[in-house]
């Protein structure tokens, strides 16, 4: 496979994606009246706010940005807007990978031809679809690139989930997880981390071959943790839940940027990608999903567990170079121990339950939507 480097000279664009939940403000229950936020609060954010697959989300989306202050002021933005919106129709609206209290099952979809034809293929998944992620695309045009860099990010997904686990309630409980939503979502045909590919050639002749399967709708429902996007030069990177706070969103977001630098510099000089067995990854995937930042991960240089937090300033460490060349390193190391000291998006959900319960979780999670 023939790659190239990238430009050294500035760091590449990048931009994010966001999930939420729309809840009724006094039940609490999700409710499927997304259309109505979106309706409002796209008087301000244009084509920056939709709907989704569900009745029940919302997704707003930034422009593409250069600098984190860019980004963090159009997440924050966003953020509001979508908020107001959703208070003015006696809603409001949630940041967290999966609702506190349950709502309908299975979720009420929106309509469409793309979506008969999901309900076909997917069925009883879908039962299970009001939950919400991050997104983070990094701009990377050259495509071999991308899957070049796409083999070198996985044994980092791990580590990169637990800085954004924030579903630990499912069907009004505790799952005892501190990211739910990632042990849903692997049960679709093409979700979960992805597999080692070759090229960009061999990317695509094993998504013709799943299509042709009909594991997947089209390229869009290519739910890999990281794929070449199917609309833009990018690489998307989809590991994350929906972050708790804006904050939260812009340090993760900064920290993928940097590491897919990293990473193509050294997919560029030709460096082969880490040989991570998929049991070791699922194993690592697990721990991080089940512990988030509180527990240990499974380092896969080494095979051992470490300390997820000391998991998480290492791959700081690893970008250091990066971040200071964007001029980020001390908002991130800053903002990575707010969140080492605060706790995950999950330990502070439970944290709420303790004093409210479900309904104290949903408006706790409301109230930092918008911090």
């Amino acid at each position: 496979m023939s790659v190239t480097t990238l430009p050294s000279a500035a760091p590449p664009r990048f931009g994010v994606e966001e999930e939420f939940l729309v809840v009724d403000a006094v039940t609490r229950v999700p409710a499927p009246r997304a259309a109505e936020v979106v309706e409002k609060a796209s008087a301000t954010l244009g084509a920056r706010v939709s709907g989704e697959i569900t009745t029940l989300q919302l997704e707003t989306r930034t422009d593409p940005c250069t600098t984190l202050a860019e980004l963090a002021g159009q997440l924050r933005q966003a953020r509001r807007v979508a908020a107001a919106a959703a208070e003015a129709t006696g809603l409001r609206l949630m940041s967290a990978g999966s609702a506190a209290v349950a709502g309908p099952v299975p979720p009420p979809m929106t309509t469409g031809p793309r979506q008969s034809r999901g309900i076909a293929a997917f069925r009883g998944l879908h039962d299970e679809l009001a939950i919400c992620a991050l997104h983070v695309h990094v701009e990377l045009p050259d495509r071999d690139l991308a899957v070049a860099v796409s083999n070198h990010l996985r044994p980092h997904l791990p580590v990169l989930l637990t800085l954004t686990a924030n579903s630990p309630f499912w069907a009004d409980r505790d799952t005892g997880y501190a990211s739910w939503r990632t042990m849903t979502w692997p049960r679709w045909p093409v979700a979960g981390p992805p597999p080692r590919f070759d090229s960009a050639a061999h990317y695509d002749q094993v998504v013709d071959t799943l299509q042709e399967a009909g594991a997947l709708v089209d390229r869009g429902t290519v739910f890999w943790d990281v794929r070449p996007s199917a609309a833009h030069p990018t690489l998307e990177i989809r590991v994350a839940d929906a972050a708790l706070t804006a904050d939260e969103a812009v340090l993760y977001a900064v920290l993928v940027r940097a590491l897919v630098t990293h990473l193509s510099a050294a997919a560029g000089r030709g460096e082969p990608a880490p040989d991570v067995p998929g049991e070791l990854l699922r194993a690592a995937y697990w721990r991080a999903a089940r512990d988030g930042l509180d527990g240990e991960g499974l380092d896969l240089a080494t095979g051992r567990l470490r300390p997820a937090a000391d998991l998480a300033r290492a791959l700081v460490a690893l970008v250091e170079p990066q971040l200071r060349a964007n001029g980020e390193h001390e908002h991130v190391t800053a903002a990575l121990d707010r969140l080492l000291a605060d706790g995950s998006g999950a330990r502070r959900q439970r944290s709420a339950a303790v004093h409210g319960g479900l309904a104290g979780v949903v408006d706790y999670v409301a109230e930092q939507t918008v911090r």
